[in-house]
Formats: structure tokens, C-alpha cells, sequence
């Protein structure tokens, strides 16, 4: 078919189809041309307008608190932070009250003979040692030869004798009964003998020690100006109370 005949059908076509709607401004193709250029691109809308809100972005009320959770395991400890430095000295505190001065009991004693002569004194009576070298608390009394605890506690009795030309037999006695006793034969001497004798005792306020002959005939207590007959005793350690020092 020659070319000025396609083109009259062609134009026939598009004649016919002008009473037909078009669709989507396409023309059915009858005949297939070449493609066109592209168009410009066009301008850019104008924003559009701003959407609802969507129901999930409402605010909405707060949820219930749920249970409290299980107590967690203690963490391990921590390194032990360094020494701080030493604070300043506070002040000086107020002077106190004087107090009681703590004074330990004492009891000791020591006496003598002072007769320069023998003594013959019966048995079963008590020796006075009347010439007083020590006495400060008063404890023995030198008129009777008889000591009386005030302290409580542990003494320690000693007697020394110068025996001349006689034999000697003497107790040591407390409360009327004896600790010790002590004797000596004289065998002929012409010179003075001695005769020592002490013991340990415990004793409580208000017993009594003292020095008494044995026997009668055994007597020979002697003194002079260069030979002594002595009666010692001292308290060791007190157990009372009411000391300061002992309580």
C-alpha cells in the first residue's frame, strides 16, 4: 500500500473516533508514531495542611505501679579509702576535783626491856617490853606488854632474848592461846646466850598477841645497857575493806 493511502485511512480513523470518549486522553492506536520528546518538569505543590493527631498519641492516664521486685544481692565491698589526717588537738578541759588521798594501813611496833638486871617473872604472865623504840600508831601498849590489832590482815611476831645464867622457855601467844614457844637449856655459860624466835599470824580488829614464861623456873630474860630483850611485830599486808587502797 503506497504511503498517501495509509495516511488517508489514518485520517479516516481519527475522524470516526472523535463521537468516542476518550480514554486517559489516549487515542487508540491505529497507527503507531515516533515517541515525543519529554515534557519540562512541573512545579511543586503548595504544603499540604497538617494531619489529626492518631488516637495512640493521646495522653493517657498513668498505669497502676506494679509490685515491688525482690531485694537485690549485696555488692562486694570496696577498696578501704586512705588514712585521713589527724584533727586538731581540741582544747584543754577544766581542772577537776581534788580527790581522796589513798593512804595504806600501817600497824608496827618494837620494844624493850629496860631493866638492867634479871627479870624473874612467873609463868603464865604476860613480859612487858615497856621501853618503847617504835609506836606510831598506838597498836601495842607498853604498860601491859600487849599488842591489839586494828587492822585486819597478816602480821609478822618476832622476839629476841638475851638469857644470862639461866635457862629460858617463853611463849608467843594470841588471844589466850599459844602460836609458838621457844626454849633454852643454859649449860654453864659464862656469858650471855641468846634466844629468837618469830611466826606469821592472820588477825582481825580486836585480837591481842603478847609475850608470857612458860615455866617459872625458866626465866632467864636478861637485859642490860649493851644486851637487849626485844617484842617486834608489823602488819605484812592489810585485807581491809574499807581502805581506800585495799577496797
Amino acid at each position: 500500500m503506497s504511503p498517501s493511502k495509509k495516511w488517508s485511512l489514518c485520517l479516516l480513523a481519527m475522524l470516526a473516533s472523535v463521537s468516542y470518549e476518550l480514554d486517559d486522553n489516549k487515542i487508540p492506536s491505529l497507527c503507531s508514531g515516533s515517541p515525543g520528546i519529554p515534557g519540562s518538569p512541573g512545579m511543586h505543590g503548595n504544603p499540604g495542611l497538617p494531619g489529626r493527631d492518631g488516637r495512640e498519641g493521646r495522653d493517657a492516664q498513668p498505669g497502676v505501679p506494679g509490685d515491688k521486685g525482690d531485694r537485690g544481692e549485696p555488692g562486694q565491698s570496696g577498696i578501704r579509702g586512705l588514712t585521713g589526717d589527724h584533727g586538731d588537738p581540741g582544747p584543754k578541759g577544766e581542772k577537776g576535783q581534788d580527790g581522796e588521798c589513798a593512804v595504806a594501813p600501817k600497824s608496827a611496833f618494837s620494844a624493850k626491856m629496860s631493866e638492867a638486871r634479871a627479870i624473874p617473872v612467873a609463868g603464865g604472865v604476860a613480859i612487858r617490853f615497856d621501853r618503847i623504840i617504835l609506836n606510831e600508831q598506838g597498836d601495842y601498849n607498853a604498860e601491859t606488854g600487849v599488842f591489839t590489832c586494828r587492822v585486819p590482815g597478816a602480821y609478822y611476831f618476832t622476839v629476841h632474848a638475851t638469857v644470862y645464867r639461866a635457862s629460858l622457855q617463853f611463849d608467843l601467844m594470841k588471844n589466850g592461846f599459844v602460836l609458838a614457844s621457844y626454849f633454852q637449856f643454859f649449860g654453864n655459860w659464862s656469858k650471855p646466850a641468846s634466844l629468837s624466835g618469830g611466826t606469821l599470824t592472820h588477825m582481825i580488829p580486836g585480837d591481842k598477841v603478847w609475850v608470857q614464861m612458860a615455866l617459872g623456873e625458866y626465866n632467864g630474860f636478861y637485859s642490860s645497857p649493851k644486851t637487849d630483850s626485844t617484842f617486834t611485830g608489823f602488819l605484812v599486808y592489810s585485807d581491809w575493806k574499807n581502805s581506800a587502797v585495799f577496797a
